[in-house]
């Protein structure tokens, strides 16, 4: 019995740790400016998602347009490159190919996901930890 408790108990920690890692590399890569700036861009378009046009094609920005928008070059650079693989790396945005373009949107579970995170602080009736010991 002590056994099967404390593998719950390790397993439990694992899951808060991954977690954990999760947030915290969402709020790293939110701390920066320019991606800061892109999020919010990116929440103005379509309401951060993909639209289905008439004809069946996916409209959203594209990543040079996020780089227009944001830096006021016509395509994109090597650095709103890093940013928007940062933000797609944390599940903060969603890039994907469409021919030679990449289209940009927000990950809406991920921002959910960091915002029901934030909430919880606030809450003092909420459970820090399945782990209490």
């Amino acid at each position: 019995m002590v056994l099967v408790i404390s593998i719950q108990s390790e397993l439990c920690r694992i899951i808060v740790s991954m977690a954990d890692e999760m947030i915290v590399r969402k709020l790293k890569s939110l701390a920066d400016p320019t991606r800061l700036h892109i999020v919010e861009f990116l929440s103005g378009c379509c309401c951060g998602q993909a639209a289905i046009r008439d004809d069946g094609d996916v409209e959203s920005p594209t990543a040079g347009e996020v780089c227009c928008h944001i830096t006021g070059a016509d395509k994109i650079n090597s650095t709103i490159s890093h940013h928007l693989h940062d933000l797609e790396d944390s599940g903060l945005v969603r890039l994907e190919k469409r021919g030679k373009a990449t289209l940009c949107t927000l990950h809406t579970e991920g921002l959910l996901a960091l915002s029901a995170y934030l909430v919880g602080l606030t809450d003092p009736r909420a459970a820090k930890s399945c782990c209490n010991d």
